[in-house]
């Protein structure tokens, strides 16, 4: 004879079973041996200074200065957690330490941004709740790359930035955030207009080729989330996001176009979203924080294959 209480626990198993089947896992933040707070050391290159600074301090400025500090608290901690990934990465590679002999410094151009004046108690919080967490693949720290407006689509390392010096398997392209929903009508749809002669200049400041007198343009490639990776200029092609940069990234505002054409001595693009696309959406951050989704949640709808890792306390 069945033991009953063995056929009650079994029972229960079952249950639990079928009603978490479809749920999907969380990913959880991965534990490693905790080290201490790092200080590090930053250039303020507004005054030529250089200081240490403890990296959670640190941080703090760097959010405050790339994201509106009145939006959600888990959008702004989704931002600390790809801030303080960016710094480990950067500190790693050396780049400020050729150049001013610190670990950061406080130029965008540089580094990153970095507005202290701008903390409040919403960007404290969001640093708080993520201290010490980076993201990594396969133990390495990854590019932290994030845009302010994808457009809805993400773009893979290569599509968005023509970043091909070594694998970004775990930057997720093609991911839909729905952040054109809530995002600024400028992101929604977008014109620019160049005279063609800057046009030109541009062209050959990338390509080292004359395109000639520019009297047609045309997409000539896209990437899988549809952006613009060659575009045809008079007779030269042109990678998207070079010549964006070229023109001018507030003017152009990305490489998600719907139109390229020559018209009345200039070249129209229009488009959608604003930056590369590669990485976090800053926008789609902020609605997924409306919708109740975690920092971490959010960083692992962009990247894949990641551990989300606590490297202090």
């Amino acid at each position: 004879m069945s033991d009953p209480k063995a056929v009650l626990l079994l029972l229960a198993t079952l249950v639990l079973v079928s009603g978490c089947k479809n749920q999907p896992i969380p990913k959880p933040v991965s534990p490693v041996a905790l080290g201490e707070e790092p200080t590090i050391s930053l250039f303020i290159n507004k005054t030529g200074e250089r200081k240490n600074i403890k990296i959670e301090e640190y941080i703090q400025g760097v959010v405050a200065a790339e994201m509106d500090t009145n939006w959600p608290v888990n959008a702004l901690a989704a931002q600390a957690i790809l801030a303080r990934t960016f710094t480990m990465e950067n500190i790693k590679s050396g780049r400020i330490k050729q150049l001013h002999g610190t670990d950061a410094s406080t130029s965008v151009e540089e580094f990153q941004a970095y507005d202290p004046s701008k903390i409040n108690d919403n960007v404290r919080l969001a640093v708080e709740r993520t201290r010490g967490e980076v993201i990594t693949h396969d133990g390495n720290v990854v590019h932290a790359w994030f845009s302010a407006c994808d457009g809805g689509v993400s773009a893979s390392a290569e599509e968005g930035l023509a970043f091909t010096k070594e694998p970004t398997p775990y930057v997720k392209g093609g991911g839909q955030d729905g952040c054109l929903s809530i995002t600024e009508p400028k992101n929604k749809a977008w014109v620019a207009r160049i005279p063609v002669g800057q046009v030109r200049t541009a062209v050959q400041k990338v390509t080292g080729k004359d395109p000639g007198p520019v009297s047609a343009a045309s997409i000539v490639k896209k990437g899988t989330s549809g952006r613009a990776e060659q575009i045809k200029i008079g007779t030269v092609n042109v990678g998207g996001p070079a010549l964006r940069l070229a023109l001018g990234s507030e003017r152009v505002r990305s490489m998600l176009l719907t139109d390229a054409r020559v018209e009345g001595g200039e070249l129209i693009l229009a488009g959608k979203g604003f930056g590369h696309g590669v990485g976090m959406c800053q926008w789609g951050a902020r609605l997924m924080a409306e919708q109740g989704k975690s920092p971490e949640d959010i960083i692992n709808f962009y990247f894949r294959e990641i551990e989300i890792q606590k490297q202090w306390e």
